[in-house]
Parts: structure tokens; C-alpha cells; sequence
């Protein structure tokens, strides 16, 4: 199926962000996940290093990325991309929402400080 339906989208919450799921192996991609991350404001996520490479693409608000120990503040048409084995990290300074899109090869896991892994649905 070539067509994801923004009705057909699957939200997830994960560490006070929502993640809005169109493309993964679920809905028919094969080798990319794509996904629109809404992050409130204030919000700081836990840093992780990530197992694949991932771009992100600011939609709106201004977001704090640190990728490998270097940050940048970046808003609405800025974009980054972390390489597979990065430690990466996401903020929200701004106090009004932020929202992002996000793509990754299918399969992705994240490992965070204290040693958990996480495979997020919204990727695999």
C-alpha cells in the first residue's frame, strides 16, 4: 500500500513527546520509517544512541538538538541528520510546542544511559 491516510497515522507518547507513525514495515515501507515528533515546550528527552541513521527536519517551533556533543538550536526549515552510533539528544526550549519530521531506515533501536534499548514501534 503506497497511500498512508493521515487518519490511518499511529500516535505513540514516549518521554513527554508524541510520535505520529506514516511509514514503517506496518504500513508497507519496506526499507524507511517516517514520522512526525511533536515535542511541547520545556520538554527535554533522554539522550540515546541510535543504531541507524536518522534525519529530522524542523516543521515548527525551534527544537535543541545535540548530536555526538554538538548542539545547534534549530526552527522551522532547518534540518540535521545524526550518523548510526551518535548519541543523540532532543530539547524543547521555547515555551510553545515544536513539531519535526523524522526519517530512518526501518529497524531502528535506541540505547539509552542506563542501558536499556529501545525499539520504537514507530520504526520498525
Amino acid at each position: 500500500m503506497p497511500f498512508v491516510r493521515s487518519d490511518e497515522a499511529v500516535v505513540h507518547e514516549v518521554h513527554g513527546a508524541r510520535f505520529v507513525s506514516y511509514l514503517r514495515p506496518g504500513t508497507g515501507a519496506r526499507d524507511l520509517a517516517a514520522w512526525r515528533c511533536e515535542i511541547p515546550a520545556g520538554t527535554v528527552a533522554p539522550a540515546h544512541t541510535i543504531s541507524q541513521e536518522e534525519t529530522f527536519y524542523v516543521l515548527s517551533g525551534r527544537l535543541r538538538l545535540t548530536i555526538s556533543g554538538e548542539s545547534a538550536e534549530l526552527g522551522a526549515g532547518d534540518a540535521a541528520v545524526a550518523p548510526a552510533g551518535s548519541e543523540l539528544a532532543v530539547a524543547n526550549p521555547a515555551d510553545r510546542p515544536a513539531h519535526m519530521w523524522v526519517t530512518t531506515r526501518a529497524g531502528l533501536s535506541a540505547e539509552l544511559a542506563d542501558g536499556s534499548t529501545i525499539n520504537p514501534p514507530w520504526s520498525n
